[in-house]
């Protein structure tokens, strides 16, 4: 690729909604909202990501297959930046990515910006949450903890099926 022409900014973040997150294929890293940043600097394109929390094992995963894919793309020069400031919330999923998420078997997160602190979520009871499956909100929680530490397991008392619930960051 020629160092002084550069692929538009939208057409990279169309690269990068096609990069799956590790741990859960069926969504992208812009799904996610784990890519904060998009920029060229000096013919260097840069990339900042946000883990889902500052020691998510899949965030050098992530930084790698960003990497590849753009230079697959014919970008030369990628450097990806961590950021962990402001720390990534479960808000920056997109509408997309919970529809994804649910349609994979992933109770999305239940609440969206503007609802309580987590002080206030971790004080109340915990919202009613649908089942992927059967959409039924009679579901209970069997771990705080799924497959990942940012998911917990349920199961739906209706349909009986188990799943993932991703916790509301």
């Amino acid at each position: 690729m020629d160092s002084l022409t550069h692929p538009d900014l939208s057409q990279i973040r169309s690269w990068l909604g096609e990069v799956p997150d590790p741990e859960v294929p069926a969504v992208s890293v812009m799904d996610l909202g784990i890519v904060r940043e998009v920029q060229w600097e000096e013919g260097e394109l840069v990339v900042a990501i946000t883990p889902t929390y500052s020691g998510c094992p899949a965030t050098s995963v992530i930084a790698i297959e960003i990497e590849a894919a753009l230079r697959a793309k014919g970008i030369e020069r990628v450097r990806i930046e961590r950021r962990l400031s402001p720390p990534w919330t479960t808000d920056w999923i997109t509408p997309e990515g919970r529809q994804k998420l649910e349609a994979y078997g992933i109770a999305p997160p239940a609440e969206i910006a503007g609802g309580p602190s987590p002080f206030e979520r971790f004080l109340r009871k915990p919202p009613a949450i649908a089942c992927p499956r059967c959409k039924s909100v009679n579901t209970h929680r069997v771990s705080e903890f799924g497959s990942t530490p940012c998911k917990a397991q349920y199961q739906c008392r209706d349909c009986l099926e188990p799943f993932d619930y991703f916790k509301c960051i």
